[in-house]
């Protein structure tokens, strides 16, 4: 199976990218103008169900995405990449560094959602899961993460955007995966350097989640908390994105 994809970039340091729950590989905003791409090659894969594979049936798991992932990986003659994955993204590539651990040169998780399983309580629960069904969930929760402080414009165009390029299978699949399944034990301790990326006005995944999560499990972990962003920095603060994140992957 031939995987499409997304590329930018020609360098010879490659790194796989995954998306979030609400994104595809074209959801990273202006945070594309602003990288290196004489240094890194990034490859934006789309799970199924999503994008370019809105059509392609799938169990719709972090175990699936990763799978597909090493498949792209192999695809393009990458025996050796680093990961950049958000939000959901963030949890499917500890997933991929489970399954390939000396694959994986360096891990970025932005926004990330953390390796162990993600309890929702029962006002939670109908708004997370509720989601694929309904829109004003959708607004509802990209207005939560963001602070509260996007505007309707951007906030109706994300929505409209995971509408149109995701099934409400496919949706539904995956937030039911990434807030039950539970990678901690397989990932804790693996000395691979990370990189947390979280924005100052994140109301569900800030710094103190990531210091309780991401850098209890990863000996070689550091934060950085972006200011003036939420969830979204690569819309955000596209430039700061940036420059953290290669700032990491350079060293």
């Amino acid at each position: 199976m031939t995987i499409p994809h997304r590329m930018t970039g020609t360098g010879d340091h490659h790194v796989l990218v995954l998306h979030d729950w609400f994104g595809t590989s074209a959801g990273w905003g202006p945070f594309l103008d602003y990288l290196d791409g004489r240094t890194f090659s990034y490859a934006f894969l789309d799970y199924r169900g999503y994008g370019e594979r809105k059509d392609v049936p799938g169990a719709y798991t972090l175990a699936e995405i990763a799978s597909d992932a090493l498949a792209l990986a192999d695809q393009l003659g990458w025996e050796r990449f680093s990961l950049l994955g958000h939000s959901m993204g963030g949890k499917a590539a500890q997933q991929v560094l489970a399954e390939a651990p000396l694959r994986v040169r360096k891990l970025v998780g932005l926004a990330p959602v953390p390796a162990g399983s993600y309890p929702l309580d029962e006002a939670g629960e109908s708004l997370f899961y509720g989601a694929a069904e309904d829109r004003e969930k959708r607004y509802a929760i990209l207005d939560l993460v963001t602070g509260q402080r996007a505007g309707r414009v951007w906030l109706d165009r994300m929505v409209d955007q995971s509408l149109r390029l995701s099934t409400t299978e496919a949706f539904d699949g995956y937030v039911r995966d990434w807030t039950t399944a539970d990678l901690s034990e397989r990932i804790s301790g693996n000395p691979v350097p990370v990189k947390v990326i979280v924005g100052e006005h994140d109301l569900a995944l800030t710094a103190d989640v990531m210091r309780g999560t991401w850098l209890s499990h990863y000996p070689n972990a550091e934060l950085e908390e972006l200011g003036g962003s939420g969830h979204y920095p690569m819309y955000e603060t596209p430039v700061s994105l940036a420059s953290a994140m290669e700032g990491f992957l350079h060293n």
